[in-house]
């Protein structure tokens, strides 16, 4: 079996320091890739800072025989995006790949309590800090005809959560964000992919506190996650503007599609009534063996539930 590697290829990962962004950048350094590890080493909030773990998890990557370089800026400005895409070429001559991993959190909180301040938080990590990387790097890729970006969604923006209205509202928005990059690049070979990754990392351990096992660390690992993201990276990934989730070792593509529904030249209320059950696909959609969650801590729990069934 041919190994995949990533010699000659230059990654920037956005909250490396730790988690998945380290599982990611410690894959992608480990075949071949120079990386630049990113992340400002703020709190769960995106406040604060540590220069400590990025300079940590390079030293790591280096120790290990791979190249990597600490970067410290904190996403979401888009002088702090020009920075991260110019210590790359600088460093590296280069840019081949994106991943947009950074990201902020907030305790569980009802709608009602949600402001625009916090709306802003979250979309100026998660989605303008994602776009702003991304239109550094573009000219780059443009040029070389290469490019490949993974953006981070979650299940949450997909299905939905109660608390989470401001992470589920942003992740929803990089959805749309890779569909429409996807269509932008055209015939260049920019692939433009998503990733809604499970994995215990420090916002699940802080909500957990001591009821964290060494299983659930085992099963629930950012390791697991990390070989969809690098396939996502690799020159040999033929796909784009798709979306996958990666749970304890689950690996399944998110569909957007649509029912066949009900065609009317004239259609009026009573019709919409009396055919909403043909519109909305009763009995098609479950005998065709996809799932089809409820919320996303449904969708946690039942791919979780498949580790160490295999």
């Amino acid at each position: 079996m041919t190994e995949l590697r990533f010699d000659g290829r230059v990654a920037v990962v956005t909250g490396a320091a730790r988690g998945l962004g380290r599982a990611y950048a410690e894959l992608l350094a480990s075949r071949g890739a120079k990386v630049i590890v990113n992340d400002p080493g703020g709190n769960l909030a995106g406040e604060g800072g540590d220069t400590r773990p990025a300079q940590e998890a390079a030293d790591a990557i280096v120790a290990a025989g791979g190249e990597a370089i600490a970067n410290f800026d904190a996403v979401g400005t888009v002088n702090a995006a020009q920075s991260i895409i110019s210590q790359a070429i600088d460093a590296f001559g280069r840019i081949d790949i994106i991943v947009n991993n950074a990201g902020n959190f907030l305790p569980l909180h009802p709608f009602e309590e949600a402001t625009h301040a916090s709306f802003n938080r979250f979309f100026s990590v998660h989605v303008l800090g994602a776009i702003d990387l991304i239109q550094a790097a573009w000219p780059h890729f443009k040029r070389q005809n290469y490019g490949r970006i993974v953006n981070t969604g979650s299940s949450v923006g997909y299905y939905g959560s109660a608390g989470r209205i401001e992470y589920g509202v942003a992740k929803g928005a990089v959805h749309g964000l890779t569909r429409c990059l996807a269509h932008e690049a055209g015939d260049a070979d920019i692939r433009v992919n998503l990733i809604a990754p499970g994995a215990l990392t420090r916002p699940g351990e802080e909500r957990l506190g001591n009821d964290v096992s060494e299983e659930l660390r085992r099963s629930f690992g950012p390791a697991l996650v990390a070989p969809i993201v690098a396939w996502l990276c690799h020159e040999n990934c033929p796909v784009s503007g798709a979306s996958f989730t990666s749970i304890a070792g689950t690996t399944t593509m998110i569909g957007v599609g649509e029912t066949p529904g009900f065609a009317s030249d004239a259609p009026t209320l009573e019709d919409i009534r009396d055919n909403f059950d043909r519109i909305c696909g009763a009995g098609m959609l479950e005998a065709s063996s996809l799932d089809f969650w409820d919320n996303g801590e449904t969708q946690g729990r039942e791919l979780l539930s498949r580790y160490g069934r295999r």
